[in-house]
C-alpha cells in the first residue's frame, strides 16, 4: 500500500496546483476509493521527501491541511493517521454529480441533460442540472453552491462570452471533486474532455451541401466566439474543395447566445435581396436554423424547394421542425452518459482526478426533409 501511495508525480505544474494540494488531493482520493482505510497510518515525513522528492515543509503543509478538515490525526512521535470517520466525511454529497451548461431548454443540450440523469440513476446517484445562461459570474455562483454541497463530481459546459477562467474550475479540483469538461475545455486546467469538433461540424455540412450542388451558400450563427468561427472555417474548406465559398456579405452573426427573430428576419431580408442569393443556408444550431425555416416563407420561400438548410444538433430529434431539419449531429445521450462515467471512474479512483484525455465525439448527418438540389439544377 504504502509503494502505491508513493506513485505520484509532483513536478508536472500545468496543473496549476501547488505541490501540497496536488499530495492533498491524491491522498483524499486514496481514501474516497477505500485504499486508505480508517486507522492506517500514512507514510513518514522520510518516506515522502525520499519518494517524492519534495521537501518536509511541503509536506507539512498537506497533512497539516488533511489535519485541517478532519480526514487526519496526527500523533506526536509516531505519525499521521486516517481518522477513522474520514470516508463518511469525504461521501457526504458524493452520491451527487452535477451538470453545468450555459442552456437547459434549446439546441442539444435537453439530450445531454436526458443522458447525464439517466446514468447518474443508474449508478444510483442524483443528478443536479445547473444553467449559467452563459454568464461567466453566474457560474462563479453556481460552482460556489456546488462547492458547498461537496457534491462528487461535476461536468460543465463552461462559458464563452467570457470564457471561463482557470481559478473557477481549479477551486474545485482542489477540493478533491472530479471535472469533466463537455464540449470545449478550459485553457491551463487538466481535466478529461468530451471534445465537440466544431470544425469537422462544418466540414461535413459543407460536404453535404457540395454534394447536393451547391455553389452558393450563407452561413448563420447566434453569436460570434473561437467555436462558431471554427464551424465557419470547416464550412469555407468543404466548401473551397467544390469550387466555391461562403462570401463576407452572406455571413449573419447575432449578438446574444438566444437568436433574436426580428435581427435573423432582418439579415434574411439582406441576404435574399441580392440578385446572387444563396441556394442553401447552415445554422450553426437547430433552434437558429428552425427559426429560420419559419421566418423563409414570409420571404415567400419555400424549403427545400427554393432554399435548403442544414442545422447542427443531437441525434435526439423531439420537435415536429427538428425531425424535419437535415442537421449535422451528435449523440449528446451518449455524451451525458460518458460524462458520468468518467466522473464516477475518478470519483472511485480508478482515474486520475488530472487525467487530461480527450475523447472526439462522433458526428454524423441526419437526413431530414430540408436538403434538396437547388432549383436552378434540376
Amino acid at each position: 500500500m504504502t509503494e502505491a501511495l508513493l506513485r505520484l508525480d509532483l513536478h508536472d505544474e500545468r496543473s496549476g496546483q501547488f505541490k501540497h494540494e496536488r499530495l492533498k488531493a491524491h491522498l483524499v482520493g486514496e481514501m474516497v476509493a477505500g485504499r486508505l482505510k480508517p486507522g492506517q497510518a500514512l507514510p513518514s515525513e522520510n518516506e515522502f521527501a525520499e519518494k517524492l522528492g519534495i521537501t518536509r515543509v511541503t509536506i507539512r503543509q498537506a497533512m497539516a491541511s488533511l489535519e485541517n478538515d478532519g480526514l487526519i490525526r496526527r500523533v506526536r512521535g509516531k505519525g499521521n493517521f486516517v481518522e477513522a470517520d474520514a470516508r463518511r466525511k469525504l461521501k457526504r454529497g458524493q452520491d451527487i454529480f452535477a451538470l453545468v451548461v450555459p442552456e437547459t431548454r434549446v439546441g442539444f443540450y435537453p439530450s445531454l441533460l436526458h443522458g447525464f440523469e439517466v446514468a447518474a440513476g443508474e449508478i444510483h446517484h442524483q443528478a443536479i442540472i445547473c444553467s449559467t445562461e452563459n454568464n461567466v459570474e453566474r457560474q462563479a455562483n453556481i460552482v460556489l453552491q456546488l462547492l458547498d454541497k461537496e457534491v462528487g463530481g461535476i461536468a460543465i459546459n463552461p462559458t464563452v462570452e467570457p470564457l471561463t477562467p482557470a481559478f473557477q474550475i481549479r477551486q474545485i479540483q482542489k477540493r478533491g471533486i472530479p471535472v469533466v469538461f463537455c464540449h470545449r475545455r478550459v485553457e491551463g486546467v487538466e481535466a478529461p474532455l468530451l471534445a465537440l469538433p466544431f470544425h469537422e461540424a462544418g466540414r461535413l455540412a459543407g460536404k453535404a451541401l457540395v454534394e447536393h450542388g451547391h455553389r452558393r451558400v450563407a452561413f448563420f450563427t447566434a453569436n460570434r466566439s473561437v467555436w462558431t468561427a471554427r464551424y465557419e472555417a470547416g464550412l469555407q474548406e468543404a466548401l473551397k474543395a467544390g469550387g466555391c465559398e461562403v462570401p463576407a456579405e452572406s455571413v449573419y452573426v447575432g449578438e446574444s447566445n438566444v437568436p433574436q427573430e426580428e435581427a435573423v428576419f432582418a439579415a434574411l431580408q439582406r441576404t435574399f435581396a441580392k440578385p446572387d442569393r444563396p441556394t442553401a443556408i447552415f445554422a450553426s444550431f437547430d433552434y437558429l436554423a428552425e427559426m429560420i425555416y419559419l421566418l423563409l416563407p414570409r420571404l415567400g420561400l419555400r424549403v427545400p424547394d427554393d432554399v435548403s438548410l442544414l442545422g447542427f444538433g443531437g441525434t435526439w430529434r423531439e420537435g415536429v421542425i427538428t425531425r424535419r431539419l437535415t442537421s449535422v449531429v451528435v449523440d449528446e445521450v451518449a455524451t451525458g452518459q460518458k460524462a458520468v462515467s468518467l466522473l464516477h471512474e475518478m470519483r472511485r479512483g480508478d482515474r486520475p482526478i488530472h487525467d487530461n484525455e480527450e475523447f472526439v465525439l462522433h458526428l454524423e448527418i441526419y437526413k431530414g426533409e430540408t436538403l434538396a438540389v437547388p432549383a436552378l439544377s434540376k
